[in-house]
């Protein structure tokens, strides 16, 4: 059995902001939030994870989000969630 990393950092980017010039991700980001580790695995075969709000499904593999839900509805169109795990830096979803 392999183990999954505990907990990710969701960083909400609008998906238009090309180039942050001087910005960091984290200031870009107009909504982030830090995910643990539900146990429970969703309906696409990886693990959920749950805080703040945010639901994700997370292929901990490549840290990829592969679901999402923000506040229990769907991200919003222009959006694009990026996360930032124990062992990389920010990730594309």
């Amino acid at each position: 059995m392999s183990t999954h990393p505990k907990r990710f950092e969701i960083l909400l980017v609008p998906a238009h902001v090309e180039d942050r010039g001087d910005a960091s991700v984290e200031d870009s980001a107009v909504r982030s939030a830090v995910v643990e580790a539900t146990g429970r695995t969703g309906e696409t075969g990886y693990p959920i994870y749950e805080g703040h709000g945010l639901t994700a499904d997370i292929d901990p593999g490549t840290r990829t989000v592969e679901a999402l839900l923000v506040d229990g509805r769907e991200l919003d169109y222009g959006l694009t969630a990026l996360i930032r795990g124990p062992e990389t830096g920010p990730g594309r979803r």
